[in-house]
């Protein structure tokens, strides 16, 4: 199994203190956490891509770049590129960019997007986001795949013979397609044999079991290969000490704040207690004995080879923040790896211009 610290750079006030960072601290928090993970020897690091409040995570590929720049080794990712949003032409030129400086330790989470402040900013709404994100991507696709490309579509001008520089360094990028609870996101990653990444974060396991299940279908019935299938999966939070009593009485303020948070949002609130988001969702809160068993039962549901674990301090002691990420790796990661055969990231493969 393949472990992936991610961030959305969310800007909150501090559960104990209520003190909202500077932004310009909260960039440099995210530098920090990336050069841990590696230290650390997660696989990957993930920046999403949001365009309201609480979220500083506007320009991924800007933020990759600086990443790539102060790392070696590990994976860089993005959960979600919004192509919906996004000219495919500019994201291409982007990331082809970050591709060559990050000497190819690339893979792209890609999906429509979320949150009314897409519509105000990008004039993007439900009733079009779902063609946009096929149309971005198909175009998206070709345009890495291929020197030159003639093409037409709804929402951009048609290109002829079109070259698009620069030319990235991976011959083919793996491009994960991330989904909640949407089909049309799983009919798109099955129909192209691209992995699928459950965001599995806001309920309990069943409807994202279905929709992997879904995925698996659909992959078959477009011909692939089962075992060529590839699953990836979130977690709802994270936080991991020598004892449960540990675990859960560090992350007790932080479930608070969550739930604030949701509430002056105007989120609903699936999970009324600690308890019960320890319980039911599929957030790793325990000591490493209970997170290897966790993962395990998710796994037996998904099949999955890949997890994103949350990269944010919320307020936390350094010691609390950092010692749940060194036990992680020490205790819980040999034995998940062990168990969990998975296929290697950008970073470990050999770019022979296939996709493993």
């Amino acid at each position: 199994m393949k472990f992936l610290l991610f961030t959305l750079v969310t800007r909150v006030p501090d559960p104990h203190t209520g003190a909202v960072p500077a932004t310009r601290d909260r960039f440099r928090e995210v530098v920090v956490q990336a050069r841990l993970a590696e230290e650390l020897g997660y696989d990957g690091f993930a920046v999403g891509e949001r365009h309201e409040d609480p979220f500083l995570s506007a320009a991924p590929p800007v933020l990759l770049s600086h990443l790539a720049a102060v790392t070696s080794r590990i994976t860089l990712f993005t959960a979600v590129t919004t192509l919906s949003l996004l000219d495919p032409v500019r994201a291409f030129e982007d990331y082809s960019t970050l591709d060559n400086l990050a000497d190819g330790r690339l893979e792209l989470i890609i999906g429509k997007g979320n949150g009314a402040a897409q519509a105000r900013l990008y004039h993007v709404t439900t009733e079009d986001q779902w063609d946009r994100n096929r149309e971005g991507y198909e175009l998206f696709r070709a345009l890495w795949d291929s020197d030159e490309v003639t093409w037409s579509g709804r929402f951009r001008p048609p290109l002829t013979a079109a070259k698009a520089l620069p030319r990235p360094w991976q011959p083919r990028i793996r491009v994960w397609h991330g989904s909640a609870t949407s089909r049309e996101s799983v009919e798109l990653a099955a129909r192209h044999g691209d992995p699928l990444f459950s965001a599995n974060v806001t309920h309990p396991i069943e409807p994202y079991a279905e929709l992997v299940e879904h995925y698996r279908e659909r992959w078959a019935h477009h011909g692939h290969d089962p075992a060529d299938a590839l699953v990836g999966a979130g977690t709802a939070g994270f936080h991991v000490a020598p004892t449960s009593q540990q675990a859960r009485a560090v992350y007790a303020p932080l479930f608070e704040a969550r739930s604030a948070l949701a509430r002056k949002l105007g989120l609903p609130l699936v999970f009324d207690t600690l308890d019960d988001f320890v319980a039911r969702s599929s957030a790793l809160i325990g000591s490493p004995q209970e997170v290897i068993d966790k993962v395990g039962r998710y796994h037996e549901r998904f099949g999955h080879e890949v997890i994103h674990l949350s990269a944010e301090r919320e307020g936390r002691a350094d010691a609390d923040y950092l010692g749940s990420l060194e036990l992680f790796q020490a205790e819980a990661a040999p034995e998940l790896r062990r168990r969990i055969p998975s296929r290697p990231l950008a970073a470990g493969r050999e770019f022979s211009g296939v996709t493993p």
